[in-house]
C-alpha cells in the first residue's frame, strides 16, 4: 500500500486487495489484473453506506472535496447504436457530456446512462460506480487533473467503502485516455 494517504480524514485505509469484501467483484478482478506494484498502491476505507455520496462523505469523514473524483457512465447514441463510456472528473467539476464526450463517442446525442443500465452493465452499485473494473470495451475518459492527482478518493463498486488510488494508476487502466477539456 502507498506509504501515507493524506486525504482519508478520520478513516483508516487498508490495502485494497486485503479487503476484497469491501469491493465489488469487477473491482477486485481489475485490481488483481494490474501490475502488482500498482495494485499495492491502492487502498480501501470502509464507510457508512448512507454517506457514500461525495459531499456527505467529505463532510462527515474530513476528506477534501478537491481529492474526490466522480465516475459517470455516459450513453452515446447514433441511430440505433448505443455506445457507453465512463468519465472520471474531479468532484469540483462537471464532465462535458454534450460536447467533448459526445464527440469522442461519435454520437449524435449523449447523456448520462439510465441508472438501471449503468448498474447492470458494470456489476456495481449505484453511487459506487468506479473506473476500476469497467466493461472491457468501454472507453475510460480521464480529466487531466484526475490523471495528475497524487491521490484520489473514488468509488469502490459498492456504497460501503471508497477506493484510494493515485491518478497515474488510473491512467494504466484498460482503455483509459486523458482527454483535454473533459471537465469544467
Amino acid at each position: 500500500m502507498r506509504g501515507v494517504w493524506t486525504i482519508t480524514g478520520s478513516l483508516t485505509p487498508v490495502p485494497a486487495l486485503s479487503a476484497p469484501d469491501l469491493l465489488a467483484g469487477p473491482v477486485v478482478e481489475a485490481l488483481r489484473a494490474l501490475d502488482a506494484a500498482d495494485a499495492d498502491r491502492c487502498a480501501v476505507v470502509e464507510i457508512d453506506p448512507s454517506l457514500a455520496d461525495t459531499a456527505e462523505f467529505c463532510a462527515t469523514y474530513g476528506s477534501p472535496l478537491s481529492a474526490s473524483a466522480n465516475c459517470v457512465v455516459v450513453a452515446g447514441k447514433r441511430g440505433a447504436a448505443v455506445r457507453y463510456a465512463a468519465c472520471l472528473v474531479l468532484a469540483t467539476t462537471r464532465a462535458d457530456v454534450n460536447g467533448v464526450v459526445r464527440r469522442r463517442l461519435d454520437a449524435r446525442k449523449a447523456s448520462f446512462a439510465p441508472m438501471d443500465d449503468a448498474v447492470s452493465l458494470t456489476g456495481m452499485a449505484h453511487g459506487g460506480i468506479t473506473p476500476v473494473g469497467l466493461p472491457a470495451d468501454w472507453p475510460l475518459l480521464l480529466a487531466p487533473e484526475v490523471a495528475a492527482a497524487p491521490e484520489l478518493v473514488i468509488g469502490s463498486g459498492v456504497r460501503r467503502s471508497k477506493l484510494l488510488v493515485p491518478g497515474d494508476v488510473l491512467v494504466e487502466l484498460p482503455n483509459a485516455e486523458v482527454v483535454e477539456g473533459l471537465a469544467s
